[in-house]
């Protein structure tokens, strides 16, 4: 009976429950619901399409793992617990979990997908209120995104798909009265104007003659929202009046420069925002300056020309380096994970459009704190602690599994934040710049729609962003939060680096805000959409929902007609669905059909009006003089306020945030976001190697950010102002050029309600922005503004954020932690005037002398000065490698607490005395010591107390550890004999799979060439039952011919169901795949190699241990989830405990090695018996260790907790080998700040071991 629906159960055994665990300690420390004695967490699939023996199949190899989880079909195991509920994701959201389940169960019976639907039950023991039981419910479900379920077999799971009605006709729309127009805006939460319904009201009467479809006057709203059209910005300003005090000369004085940079540019347009945001680029372009930008008509990021230096050849090859920031503010407010996922999704889209490989990622966010009680959580808001921990989930979760290194986090604490979040993505990109072909799409080209199919999800996201937040707005805006989908947007990055792909690509746009009606509808002017082309996810859309959700991952490229068809094919050789949906015309009209009916057909004219062109006054307040942030006065005695600054929560240390955020991927990062021997000095910015695709390189991008909350309330102009201050001191602290930088700006404030002190805050903000980029002649070439920030009568910050952006030679790259007994301190200080600005011509001197002593090798290591002042600073820069400063005694309490934004603190090593190195003025703040304190006159502050008290504040949120206990022994086992190939081969053969949610392919593939191996990476395709049958037959192909097989990491089917390297698993228990593996092993001597997300799928295939693949027992060893419950990217150190495997080869037993890790489920376990088997037989390859070089259980050196400190294993001949960290992720200019060697030699040696 294959239709017939099927339920089963399935719940962690007791050594691995760590995600009931941590609810458990959740609900009784942060709920403070102390009655809770236990927590289960049961998965629940229900399934339809399968029969008897599939069923049982998909039950042990999909749904469950013997070895780890209890299986059943009864729910009278867990329902006479004392609270039980169960909970899904609502109708038509993505489930990741269930859509990864189908494709497992597919890849094993190699035809068609079943249906399967997942959800979760919650069963909780104790003495618990109703009171608790509802809270319980509040804190598991949001929603916005997820409903409870019964615990009733359901009699479908299909979802029912209505046939829509045809798109309706807003009858006398024409013809109603203003009163009626606006009774109408509000019934269909329209976010324009009443100006602009009026305008098209107009339009329709007088130039269409007919009334509008509701999809017309959707789109229009979309298109015109301040999301899309930047109305706040483009809002004609029409006086501004800066009130009297002490700082309104200042602000006078740059208002008056930028009226005459728009004379000198000749300006046309009205002042506006836009235009003060975009005046300095213009003024300094006209004026000779930032001669690096690339022009185009094209628009999809910020974009510079960069000449990138490949293999040290004096002829440079010209790239494209383009960046973007984003913000999800409101999405993230009311669905944190979706909301922030796609934050980063939609940030690296932008690039992507442009044909660039996203390769570096930055998160910025802003939150109140997130240690408030849930008690005390506004009503319609989501606790602060669930934002934070959830939108930090939802924003690694996409950039892990895509691949993109995430380089620097930062999370600020306001209690404005309150009103709103701010979540905001920046990403840089780059590609070679013959690559890109940017032209005029003409009448008879194709517009192609690749990637992801269209569902409800992202609905009205434009105009939603563009509303004030409410009450309601948890429970009615779902629809608008887009839904992530990682692997599909890491296939269309593959497929866009293919040269040949992008430079078929004329034109390119990605599905963002407006869905099809926006995303194709700006492609050409004159256009034609055919809906009934677009792929859904279900039946059951209506015309309007197809034109504008903005479901993710999704890209619309303009092709010739010609190239069409081969651009399809190619989209397909990856994995991706590709669509013709639309045609250029020449008609000036933007035109969509859905079932034969053109549902939208309006004159591009229109559309381009923006709607009714607005005006406001302005007025700024002059800030409060004795509220000045310089100026505060810190009482308490030297040590006191050290410790004090250090606890401040924005200057806490956020290791355990961080470090749920990938670092290393694509082998480019040159700094970690930690750095030193104890991995504890944060950097302030990220560096990362251009990602050529052939050679190396020594060329690389800096990026750093400039924002302080407590200054832009005090202060917009002033927050302006240092903002960019700050993100160019932080580009020179790591050894840049400031004359190389680029900006771009994000700005988020409060809904300015058409008051003319509220408009002031922009205004005064982008004015200081402005002065600061003049002064330095550098200038903000693209930016993004949110202007929702408000709820209720709160509002955010007045925040205006500074990204910079420089190009670099790596060589000359400087890391903040200091390095050296003996060297000397000094801080070079930024000067304010009365009116507290900085002396621009002095600081950009002292930023000249800075960066040439860098290069000349005189200063090693630079901090800026921020929160915190020099005291926060210090003792950053002394955590890394445990290295102690004396402070000089002259050296005052105000110097040290001084939050002095643009002033640097510089490790000088040389022999020049300080005076000649710094002709101007200095502060010699002391010298670095090697004894782990901070001294200052009698005072003496312990490094370890320091740290005690810096990493507090965050740990219970976001924790740094978490030790386990037990037996443990350093290992070393010398094996008598060694297994030598008994064929040899010149250039051997490695077979690279590539599954939905690999993402370590690329690297994997270039470390074994740079070793002399014949890499090809075999992307697996199983998007219809007759790809699947195709790609198993080609892996298994090409298996036969290699002599390595690679299985690189990454989150294959997103690391679904509930477990890591299923879908592998799924696949090479295919008969003809498994057939050929066995012949590689016993026939041909060959060797295999797991890293991450393959050491997980060699685990779960019995490969390891036992160098089969055998269907597993109960006692089988595994890899589990981090003990810490929680993500795990960082650096640690690993010891060579066997010389058993070829792999292992170019190494000695004992030496220890840093290795870059990420991955979520790293826990080696094994019971006793199986665990001293592996011991005797000296297949323990590699073991956590500590400084010492000894294996432990301590969570700061074995970070997921692994029985015995188990990083790798080998099978008993040695040859098949898996391990948790990223070998392959190294190279010249990486990890800059990581101290150690990295390199293990294990590509060599596989390649050796052949010839």
């Amino acid at each position: 009976m294959p239709n017939r629906i099927r339920r089963v159960f399935v719940e962690k055994k007791l050594n691995f429950k760590v995600e009931a665990d941590h609810l458990l300690s959740d609900l009784t420390h942060n709920l403070n619901i102390d009655g809770v004695s236990d927590v289960r967490i049961i998965n629940c699939y229900e399934c339809t399409g399968f029969d008897d023996a599939t069923f049982e199949l998909a039950k042990a190899n999909v749904f469950s793992e013997p070895n780890i989880d209890e299986v059943y079909e009864a729910p009278s195991r867990f329902t006479k617990s004392d609270f039980v509920f169960r909970m899904g994701l609502l109708p038509g959201q993505f489930d990741q979990r269930a859509d990864s389940a189908m494709q497992c169960v597919q890849l094993l019976t190699a035809g068609e997908r079943p249906l399967i639907r997942a959800s979760r039950v919650i069963a909780v023991n104790g003495t618990i209120s109703e009171a608790d039981k509802a809270k319980i419910k509040t804190h598991m479900i949001n929603v916005v995104e997820s409903c409870e379920l019964g615990l009733e077999l359901p009699e479908t799971i299909e979802m029912d798909a209505v046939v829509p009605e045809d798109v309706m006709v807003f009858e006398g729309f024409t013809d109603f009265t203003e009163a009626e127009l606006a009774a109408f805006k509000d019934a269909e939460g329209f976010a324009m104007s009443m100006g602009d319904i009026l305008s098209c009201q107009a339009y329709f009467k007088g130039t269409e003659k007919r009334n509008p479809t509701i999809t017309e006057m959707k789109a229009i709203d979309t298109y015109w929202s301040d999301h899309c059209r930047h109305t706040t910005f483009m809002t004609e300003i029409e006086e501004v009046k800066i009130r009297e005090g002490k700082y309104a000369d200042e602000i006078q004085k740059a208002y008056d420069l930028y009226r005459a940079d728009r004379v000198a540019c000749g300006a046309k347009k009205p002042e506006c925002l836009m235009d003060l945001a975009c005046i300095a680029a213009k003024s300094l372009k006209n004026d000779g300056y930032l001669k690096d930008i690339d022009v185009s008509e094209e628009i999809n990021a910020c974009s510079i020309n960069v000449d990138v230096d490949v293999d040290g050849s004096e002829e440079k090859v010209p790239y494209l380096v383009m960046f973007k920031n984003e913000t999800h503010n409101h999405p993230t407010e009311i669905e944190p994970f979706g909301g922030a996922a796609t934050c980063l999704g939609g940030a690296i889209r932008d690039p992507l459009s442009g044909r660039s490989y996203v390769y570096q990622a930055m998160r910025i966010t802003g939150a109140a704190d997130p240690r408030t009680p849930f008690e005390e959580t506004l009503p319609g808001k989501l606790p602060q602690r669930t934002i934070s921990k959830r939108a930090a989930h939802g924003y690694s979760s996409y950039g892990n599994q895509i691949g993109v290194t995430t380089g620097f986090v930062k999370e600020y604490y306001n209690d404005r934040f309150v009103a709103k979040r701010m979540e905001v993505g920046a990403v840089i990109a780059a590609t070679p710049k013959d690559q890109v072909i940017r032209e005029v799409p003409e009448p008879g080209d194709i517009v192609i729609l690749v990637g992801g199919r269209t569902g409800r999800d992202g609905c009205g996201g434009a105009t939603g962003s563009s509303k004030e937040h409410t009450e309601e707005s948890l429970a009615t805006c779902g629809a608008e939060v887009q839904k992530g989908n990682a692997p599909e947007e890491r296939k269309i990055q593959r497929l866009f680096r293919n040269e040949a792909v992008s430079k078929m690509i004329i034109r390119c746009n990605d599905f963002g805000a407006g869905g099809v009606s926006v995303a194709v509808g700006e492609l050409a002017d004159s256009i034609d959409i055919y809906l009934d082309r677009v792929p859904k996810k279900y039946d059951g859309l209506d015309g309007t929902e197809l034109a504008i959700s903005e479901s993710q991952e999704r890209m619309a490229v303009v092709v010739r007609r010609e190239n069409a068809e081969e651009f399809i094919r190619l989209a397909g050789d990856e994995n991706l669905e590709a669509t013709a949906i639309a045609d250029i015309t020449d008609t000036g009209r933007l035109r969509i059909q859905w079932r034969g009916n053109w549902i939208i057909d309006v004159s591009r004219a229109f559309l381009d009006t923006n709607g009714v062109s607005q005006s406001t006054k302005i007025e700024v307040e002059s800030p409060v003089a004795e509220a000045c942030v310089f100026d505060k006065k810190e009482d308490a005695d030297l040590a006191e306020a050290w410790f004090n600054t250090l606890s401040d929560l924005n200057v806490a240390s956020q290791k355990g945030l961080v470090e749920l955020f990938d670092s290393t991927i694509g082998a480019g990062s040159a700094l970690m976001p930690h750095g030193g021997k104890t991995y504890r000095t944060p950097t302030e910015g990220m560096a990362a190697k251009i990602p050529v695709e052939h050679g190396d390189t020594s060329t690389g991008t800096l990026m750093a950010h400039g924002y302080n909350p407590e200054m832009a309330i005090w202060s917009p102009f002033h927050g302006g102002l240092y903002a960019v201050v700050e993100s160019v001191a932080k580009v020179v602290a790591m050894g840049g050029d400031y004359r190389d930088i680029y900006l771009s700006l994000q700005e988020y404030f409060e809904k300015l309600r058409g008051e003319a002190v509220r408009w002031g805050k922009p205004f005064a903000a982008l004015l200081g922005a402005y002065r600061a980029q003049k002064e330095f002649k550098i200038g903000a070439i693209g930016g993004k503004d949110s202007m929702s920030g408000s709820f209720k009568d709160l509002d955010v910050p007045p925040s205006l954020i500074s990204f910079a952006v420089a190009a670099t030679d790596l060589n000359r790259l400087i890391t903040p932690e200091f390095k050296r007994e003996g060297s000397r301190v000094v801080m070079i200080r930024a000067n304010r005037n009365d009116a507290d600005i900085i002396d621009f011509d002095d600081l950009k001197e002292k930023y000249d002398r800075i960066t040439r002593l860098m290069a000349e090798g005189h200063i090693i290591s630079a901090h800026t000065v921020s929160k915190g002042g020099a005291m926060a600073a210090i003792s950053k820069m002394c955590f890394g490698n445990t290295l102690g400063m004396d402070v000089n005694p002259e050296i005052t309490k105000e110097i040290l607490t001084d939050e002095a934004i643009g002033s640097l603190i510089l490790e000088v090593s040389s022999e020049k005395e300080l005076a000649e190195l710094f002709t101007s003025a200095y502060v010699d703040l002391g010298m670095v010591t090697d004894d782990a304190t901070i001294t200052h006159g009698e005072m003496t502050l312990a490094l370890s107390d320091l740290i005690t008290a810096w990493e507090a504040p965050l740990n219970d949120i976001f924790e740094i550890k978490e030790d386990h206990h037990g037996p443990i022994e350093t290992l070393s086992h010398t094996a008598k004999t060694i297994h030598v190939a008994s064929t040899r081969v010149a250039r051997p053969k490695v077979i690279i799979p590539a599954f939905p949610g690999t993402n370590c392919e690329l690297d994997t593939q270039r470390a074994f060439e740079r070793a002399g191996a014949d890499a090809e990476v075999v992307v697996f395709k199983n998007l219809t039952a007759a790809w699947v049958e195709e790609s198993i037959a080609t892996l298994a192909g090409k298996i036969k011919g290699a002599q390595i097989i690679a299985l690189p990491g990454g989150f294959s089917a997103g690391d679904e169901p509930e477990g890591s390297g299923k879908f592998i698993a799924s696949i090479f228990k295919n008969e003809q795949i498994k057939d050929a593996v066995h012949g590689l092993l016993n026939d041909r001597d060959g060797l295999m190699l797991g890293i991450c997300n393959g050491f997980q799928a060699l685990v779960k295939l019995g490969l390891l241990p036992f160098g089969e693949i055998r269907t597993l027992s109960e006692t089988a060893p595994t890899l589990t989830y981090n003990k810490i419950g929680r993500h795990v990217a960082r650096y640690a150190k690993t010891r060579v405990a066997s010389n058993l495997s070829p792999w292992l080869a170019g190494t000695e037993v004992g030496e220890v090695f840093e290795s870059p890790l990420s991955h979520g489920e790293g826990r080696f376990f094994a019971n006793e018996e199986v665990l001293e088997g592996l011991i005797k037989a000296g297949q323990i390859a590699t073991q956590y260790v500590d400084e010492d070089g000894n294996a432990t259980y301590d969570g700061s050196f074995n970070p997921n907790g692994s029985i015995y400190a188990i990083e790798g294993i080998t099978s008993a001949d040695g040859r098949i080998l898996g391990k948790m960290g990223h070998s392959e992720r190294i190279g010249n200019h990486v990890a800059g700040n990581i101290y150690g060697k990295t390199d293990m030699k294990i590509f060599e040696s596989g390649v050796r071991y052949f010839q």
